[in-house]
């Protein structure tokens, strides 16, 4: 390790491979007008998952693979990833950790950044140009503006309402793809196809229906060309635990590899990505860096959404609750694992359908042991982050499958017992303040403060649990009953009660 950390940059490139213990890339990044793939909101998912399986390709010259990947950042909090993107070539490092040891490598896949408050016009041309075969996007459950409550697009989000009525100077994610499209669409170009990476079930399908359905709204005689060519939207299941990236993390490849890097990423060595093929300009070879391209994605989305996902949910508040910051820790707390465990199999496993390759049992002790992997240390704030949008997402799908075949809710009702009681508290069991990211933490928060331990009060936001389930009396029942055990025992007793129960 040099005494002095290498600043990361292409110029500093060779003394950072002369690094003990650093793996550095060695093929050269594809020219401009290369076949190109623009990923919208490049944050640590996507540079520990898509950008990997690029960088994989790329280094291996499987079939002479050549193309460009243009990361896109467009919200107040990309700034810093801009200047580190900016001053780094777009250079980082990857540590991948388990109970091995940390492996540290050098990804370059990104080939150039650019910030859409300050580039929106360069945005717009890089997606319009022919080069341009595929737009990627990891915007989170809140970025597709669905109104949980019918399933439809969020007509009165301000971001649409803005991009309707400034269509050439757009803020969302929707707004810029319109905008390019509009320009392929005058310039006798094929849309792009538009791949979805975000934790969501049936994700292509969803971003289909929503920018359908604002293309429809901004400009209808666009909405008929993308329906005329077919414009393609393929599902696909993502999965690579991925904390956050903080000082610590930096700390540690300075000091561990001899990297001065301002925007490392850790995440997990298991990594999955099943992609639907469907890509009518064309795509990468990523089978060829280990991803699964089939026909049909839904029963992997399922077993992740459901298994994993969920149980995130169920770890998170509960664990921030009792006092624990970080996932291991809450792991190591018998009580937690034993409601993840139970509700992944009696009320969620019954109802997934089989997944081919795939053995359930298999797959819910690795995500056991995922989760309560030490060298990961994953936030629990991280996965509590848009609870409103991730609960109605990953765990009311799943009280809704089981309801409908007459089976138990109750983990599941305790998972959102949780998250009310976590909205309506300020500090946890230990006298540790709180924290909270939820794009909709004014309206929730207030609503779990002043209904306290009556459930009613969130159960009525038809956005999040639809009419059907605020009005189912077994469900709703449930958590109100579970609430109010939390409120009377606090967490630990709540969870202590309910997990050793029949």
């Amino acid at each position: 390790m040099a005494a002095v950390p290498v600043p990361l940059n292409l110029a500093n490139l060779p003394k950072v491979g002369n690094l003990p213990n650093v793996r550095i890339p060695t093929y050269a990044r594809a020219p401009a007008g290369a076949p190109t793939i623009v990923h919208i909101s490049v944050g640590g998912f996507h540079r520990a998952h898509q950008a990997v399986y690029l960088d994989d390709l790329l280094q291996s010259n499987a079939g002479g693979e050549r193309w460009r990947l243009v990361g896109v950042g467009l919200l107040p909090f990309d700034i810093p990833a801009r200047d580190a993107m900016k001053a780094q070539d777009c250079l980082y490092t990857l540590i991948e950790r388990d109970q091995k040891g940390d492996s540290a490598r050098v990804i370059a896949s990104i080939s150039e950044y650019l910030y859409a408050p300050e580039q929106g016009t360069n945005v717009m041309e890089v997606m319009a140009d022919a080069s341009c075969r595929i737009v990627s996007m990891t915007i989170t459950e809140g970025g597709y503006f669905i109104h949980e409550g019918t399933g439809d697009l969020n007509v009165e989000h301000p971001d649409i309402q803005h991009d309707l009525a400034n269509p050439a100077a757009p803020r969302s994610s929707f707004g810029y793809i319109l905008a390019a499209l509009r320009k392929r669409k005058a310039n006798g170009l094929q849309p792009f196809t538009v791949l979805s990476c975000d934790n969501m079930q049936s994700n292509g399908d969803v971003a289909k229906k929503m920018i359908s359905a604002f293309a429809k709204l901004a400009d209808p005689e666009l909405a008929l060309w993308l329906e005329k060519n077919n414009a393609a939207f393929p599902n696909c299941m993502v999965d690579r635990i991925t904390p956050a990236t903080t000082d610590v993390h930096r700390k540690l490849v300075a000091e561990k590899f001899g990297i001065l890097d301002q925007w490392p990423v850790t995440c997990e060595s298991f990594r999955q990505w099943v992609v639907e093929d469907h890509f009518p300009l064309g795509r990468p070879a990523w089978e060829k860096a280990g991803a699964q391209m089939t026909p049909d994605v839904l029963p992997y989305e399922l077993m992740k959404i459901r298994l994993l996902n969920a149980s995130h949910q169920a770890l998170c508040y509960t664990g921030m609750l009792i006092g624990h910051r970080y996932a291991p820790e809450a792991m190591a707390d018998a009580n937690i694992s034993k409601l993840l465990r139970r509700m992944m199999d009696e009320e969620v496993t019954p109802y997934l359908k089989p997944v081919p390759g795939v053995n359930l049992e298999d797959y819910k002790s690795t995500v056991i042991e995922r989760f309560a992997n030490p060298a990961v240390n994953d936030q629990l704030l991280r996965i509590g982050t848009e609870g409103s949008a991730r609960i109605a997402k990953f765990v009311l799908p799943c009280v809704r499958d089981s309801l409908a075949a007459g089976g138990k809710v109750k983990f599941l009702s305790f998972t959102v017992a949780s998250w009310i009681y976590y909205l309506g508290q300020t500090k946890d069991e230990t006298g540790q303040l709180l924290g909270f990211i939820d794009p909709m933490l004014a309206r929730v928060q207030a609503a779990a403060v002043a209904g306290k331990d009556d459930a009613k009060a969130l159960l009525e936001f038809k956005e999040i649990f639809g009419a059907d389930l605020a009005g189912n009396a077994k469900f709703a029942g449930q958590v109100d009953e579970i609430l109010k055990e939390f409120y009377a025992s606090g967490p630990s007793g709540a969870l202590k009660k309910y997990v050793n129960s029949a």
